[in-house]
């Protein structure tokens, strides 16, 4: 493992928090990360007038990484004005988890924190692979995508082959735009288990409706059910 001097990556904070550009808070920061090559990367902190575009110095960390090369952050020193450590906020954790990962060590005034002490329960890549990599997502045609999150969804029972498969459709409403006509957008495969009709659903818009071979109504979209059909499915 890479040795960390803290006193030089502090030192390289500390110079690199000059350069802030902080005429609104008056709060310059400076942030040095160790690379697994050992090379330091540094960023300082620039704001803007439009208050919520503000660059964190971990952020010029980051860019500055992929800029030089590339690899992985080995640990962070990050300063306040006065040259002692600062603790990251919590976007910027989200960022060194990212391009350090849970064993990426922190400076603090205590003693140096694992990325996995600060962000604890961290969202990261295993998330979107557990999803995208093993059960792609429902895709909505190109033609259609104008009208994602518009109308409803209606899943409903059909018979195939002499049994009951379910089915659904994806309908406009006259609402949803000035002039539009009702009328359906797109219409579903066959599926053996509602909950999959119900994906498919979910996929193109918050209100999916399912009818039952009784024709009760249920709710099935997101958010509490609408006083026109108070019951949620399942």
């Amino acid at each position: 493992m890479t040795e960390i001097d803290w006193t030089r990556l502090r030192a390289a904070a500390t110079e690199v928090m000059r350069h802030a550009y902080a005429p609104y808070s008056k709060f310059p920061v400076g942030a040095a990360g160790l690379v697994d090559d050992g090379r330091v990367v540094v960023g300082c902190n620039v704001e803007n007038a439009a208050y919520g575009v503000v660059l964190c110095a971990e952020c010029g960390v980051v860019s500055s990484l992929h800029a030089t090369g590339g690899g992985r952050l080995v640990a962070l020193s990050c300063v306040d004005a006065t040259g002692e450590p600062l603790m990251p906020c919590g976007r910027c954790r989200q960022l060194l988890w990212e391009n350090g990962g849970p064993e990426c060590l922190i400076e603090t005034k205590g003693r140096p924190l694992r990325m996995a002490e600060l962000l604890p329960h961290a969202f990261g890549v295993e998330d979107l692979e557990a999803v995208v990599g093993e059960t792609p997502l429902p895709v909505v045609p190109e033609r259609l995508a104008a009208w994602r999150g518009r109308g409803t969804v209606f899943v409903h029972p059909d018979l195939s082959a002499g049994q009951q498969v379910w089915t659904a459709y994806w309908e406009r409403s006259a609402g949803d735009d000035a002039g539009a006509e009702t009328g359906v957008l797109e219409e579903g495969p066959s599926w053996d288990d509602p909950a999959e009709a119900i994906t498919w659903g979910l996929a193109r818009t918050p209100r999916v409706v399912v009818v039952d071979a009784s024709g009760t109504i249920f709710w099935a979209g997101e958010g509490e059910p609408p006083m026109e059909i108070p019951v949620r499915w399942g």
